[in-house]
């Protein structure tokens, strides 16, 4: 069975997979189960994995010369992470070409961040067994190195709404709340949560959880809180 949306898949990795290689990078183990026992990606994104972590490495020692080695594994560990990889997946549309089994597409595994993160490893080494590592590397600068500057993604294991909390209660600002939306049917809901501080509305995220949704939105609007928060502090010792 060939995957779908190949074609687009293609155009957004930036390079073009064997369709044999292919199939193979987005085949999960409960469609291969379901199938016979078919080859599973477990050794690709094994072997992307490897790829992944040399080349996030190389950049971050070239790039910053001056980091401990503390920083640089703190950057990685964010840039690799599986939230992370997740985001890029669902950026160049990875989820509808995955093959699944039918329990995995009933809980909407196609959206599933392990499941997105581990496929993308996967198409790297795919793209690596094709194409050679010059290819891959320009494939992890072009899709995961950029993350390096997206505070949602270097962020990822950061409690986004106790540092809104926080600087909200010091800074006096009032009772913080989260409005929230939600689009789509029952098994595919997206969530849109809205910060709200006092009378004051902030920014707005969105994911396939409420948690998700609240975690973006509290990112998003770390920096005007803060920023909110020291000039309230400001206000109250004059």
């Amino acid at each position: 069975m060939a995957p779908q949306s190949t074609e687009d898949l293609h155009q957004r990795l930036g390079v073009t997979i064997d369709p044999e290689t292919l199939v193979l990078a987005l085949t999960h183990r409960s469609y291969a189960y379901e199938h016979g026992g078919l080859p599973t990606n477990e050794r690709l994104e094994f072997l992307g994995d490897s790829i992944l972590g040399f080349v996030v490495t190389d950049h971050l020692y070239r790039t910053y010369p001056d980091r401990s080695e503390g920083d640089l594994a703190k950057m990685r560990a964010a840039v690799v992470s599986t939230r992370a990889l997740a985001s890029v997946a669902r950026s160049i549309g990875v989820g509808p070409a995955v093959l699944l089994g039918e329990g995995e597409r009933r809980t909407r595994g196609a959206d599933k961040d392990s499941i997105l993160a581990d496929t993308m490893e996967s198409l790297i080494g795919a793209t690596y067994m094709d194409h050679g590592l010059a290819a891959a590397h320009d494939l992890v600068h072009r899709l995961v190195v950029p993350l390096l500057e997206d505070k949602l993604a270097m962020g990822a294991g950061t409690d986004w709404k106790t540092y809104i909390q926080e600087a909200a209660a010091n800074g006096g600002l009032g009772v913080v709340q989260y409005r929230m939306e939600s689009a789509g049917p029952d098994h595919d809901k997206v969530f849109t949560a809205t910060l709200v501080i006092g009378s004051a509305t902030y920014s707005t995220g969105t994911g396939p959880s409420k948690k998700e949704a609240e975690r973006q939105a509290a990112a998003r609007s770390w920096d005007e809180v803060r920023a909110a928060a020291a000039v309230a502090g400001s206000s109250h010792r004059a």
